[in-house]
């Protein structure tokens, strides 16, 4: 089965350098997710665009919109990215650049840093870039849950946000990262009430592959198996890694685990194709 990995990184972020050399299991650079991705069968990676402008790592207040992917000089040429907001700097002039941006092949989309930057997702200041996304058919992505950082707020990422701004564009298809957790029965109700969102898989466990079994076991998943049945939607998800903060082979055998087989072509594959559409031409 081939496979895409609708959320992952490719930024030159210091705390993604520092968790891949604590856990020391993962290559953070362009030849370990090549690497890591032909072992895995995975075709295409959609990378969230992210940039650091100083030392007090994400969330960046002065970083530039668009926000892109910088850990090497080139793209591989089997990743896209969506395209990254910073809110405080959303003027007249990096509209124009966003709207340039997302007019190259490879930007298939954008992403909203919900909890990062404290916005609702319904704030006034993102209304000119959902204009955007429905001008040019692409959908927004919204970090949802948890913060990596703990200079978050994680008021402004839970996920009930998402209703607010999905029943206003209606014409915009809009995708979870981390299915909300730990709000994943907020997710599961989101996903199910509105044709227009979807949630990705991505993160839901950061770090070895050791750690991945062991929290497969006992209680710890228990909301999140919880929300999946209570959805039952499991044509509005995709798998997502959040690459390098998890192994790409491991975490995709727990995905498996974790949705009926008869939906992982649409996890694994389908549905990204579904809502990412300029996608397409990379996969001929």
């Amino acid at each position: 089965m081939k496979i895409i990995d609708a959320h992952m990184h490719f930024s030159n972020i210091k705390s993604f350098h520092e968790t891949a050399e604590k856990l020391s299991f993962v290559d953070y650079s362009a030849a370990g997710i090549q690497k890591e991705y032909q072992e895995a069968n995975v075709v295409l990676g959609i990378g969230m665009g992210l940039t650091e402008t100083d030392n007090m790592g994400f969330p960046d207040y002065d970083a530039q919109t668009p926000m892109g992917l910088d850990l090497d000089a080139a793209i591989p040429n089997n990743l896209v990215y969506c395209a990254g907001i910073n809110p405080y700097d959303l003027g007249e002039d990096a509209l124009k650049r966003l709207e340039a941006e997302v007019q190259k092949p490879n930007v298939v989309g954008i992403k909203i840093y919900l909890g990062y930057y404290p916005f609702y997702a319904y704030d006034e200041v993102y209304e000119a870039v959902y204009q955007l996304a429905a001008k040019y058919q692409l959908p927004v992505v919204f970090h949802t849950g948890d913060t990596y950082s703990e200079r978050g707020f994680l008021k402004y990422s839970h996920p009930l946000a998402i209703d607010e701004v999905a029943v206003k564009h209606r014409n915009v298809n809009f995708m979870m990262a981390h299915f909300g957790d730990p709000w994943t029965i907020t997710g599961a109700e989101l996903i199910y009430k509105n044709s227009n969102v979807y949630a990705d898989l991505s993160g839901l466990i950061v770090g070895t592959e050791e750690d991945l079994l062991k929290k497969s076991e006992g209680r710890f998943l228990d909301h999140l198996r919880h929300a999946l049945v209570f959805a039952d939607s499991y044509d509005k998800l995709l798998f997502g890694t959040d690459w390098p903060l998890i192994p790409i082979g491991p975490y995709i055998e727990f995905i498996k685990n974790l949705i009926p087989e008869e939906f992982h072509q649409q996890v694994f594959y389908d549905t990204a194709v579904k809502i990412f559409p300029k996608i397409k031409p990379y996969l001929e």
